[in-house]
């Protein structure tokens, strides 16, 4: 069975599951590779409006397989720091990669999020998580800089850089009801209800027009890194135009007032 497994439990929605429940579903390269060729897919697909990321078993991502990575593809040739710095990028630059995806990320948290697993987390859109799930850093903790695969430009982002910075340089862990509190997640719950609540948050993204989603996610994104209100506006003017004039956003209009489900054209 790959380690990863997509599928596509409703129209709109791709699900990646990271399947390598033995491990927790730690990274290794058949993995990263794996997500990379998942994520291409949700991105040339115009089928997929949201993707859903979880893990299987009872774990998310326990991070990198400590017990051998493997080798980045093509790389079994060269030299040691070559090899790991190729993996070091193909792990990397799935992180880059969930943030840049055009369509929103659902991140549905059902167990332990460690290393690579927390960054993944953090590169969501929107984060989820079972009242058994544990998160941290774990870099520091393996002899490594606690600054990784974003982590030192994501998670001051999301939970502020005080507490971010703590995180980071003890590595220690922390549970879901801590993680919520401090912002890191949207909601936290039972771990039969997270299917169920993962659900309702995509129906609400499902009834956004696709550009009006696609441009939301890339301008509440963009609006972190802007050095200006007035820059920030003028981005927005320019995404409120040209998702305003699309016929699916007239459609979206028109649903909103007689309270239906919209139906989308790309139009």
């Amino acid at each position: 069975m790959s380690a990863v497994e997509v599928s596509w439990p409703r129209p709109g929605v791709y699900r990646i599951e990271l399947h390598r429940p033995e491990k927790l579903n730690a990274v290794n390269a058949e993995l990263a590779q794996g997500l990379h060729d998942a994520l291409d897919a949700a991105e040339r697909d115009p089928r997929c409006r949201v993707v859903v990321v979880t893990g299987a078993g009872r774990g998310f991502s326990a991070g990198l397989d400590l017990d051998g990575y493997g080798d980045a593809p093509g790389t079994a040739d060269m030299g040691q720091v070559y090899r790991d710095l190729a993996f070091q990028r193909l792990v990397a630059t799935l992180i880059q990669r969930v943030h840049r995806l055009p369509k929103p990320v659902v991140a549905a948290v059902n167990g332990p999020a460690a290393g690579f697993g927390l960054a993944l987390v953090c590169a969501a859109d929107i984060r989820f998580a079972t009242s058994t799930a544990v998160f941290t850093t774990a870099f520091i903790r393996i002899g490594a800089s606690g600054c990784d695969l974003g982590i030192s430009w994501l998670l001051p982002r999301l939970v502020g850089a005080g507490r971010a910075h703590e995180l980071m340089l003890t590595g220690r862990r922390f549970d879901a009801a801590e993680a919520l509190r401090i912002g890191l997640l949207a909601g936290v719950v039972e771990p039969d209800a997270l299917g169920s609540t993962v659900d309702t948050t995509v129906d609400a993204l499902l009834g956004a027009a696709p550009m009006a989603l696609e441009l939301t996610k890339q301008g509440m994104w963009l609006g972190l890194e802007m050095p200006s209100l007035d820059a920030a506006i003028e981005l927005e003017n320019r995404q409120q135009v040209l998702s305003a004039r699309t016929t699916d956003s007239a459609e979206a209009r028109a649903a909103f007032r007689e309270r239906r489900t919209p139906s989308f054209t790309f139009q």
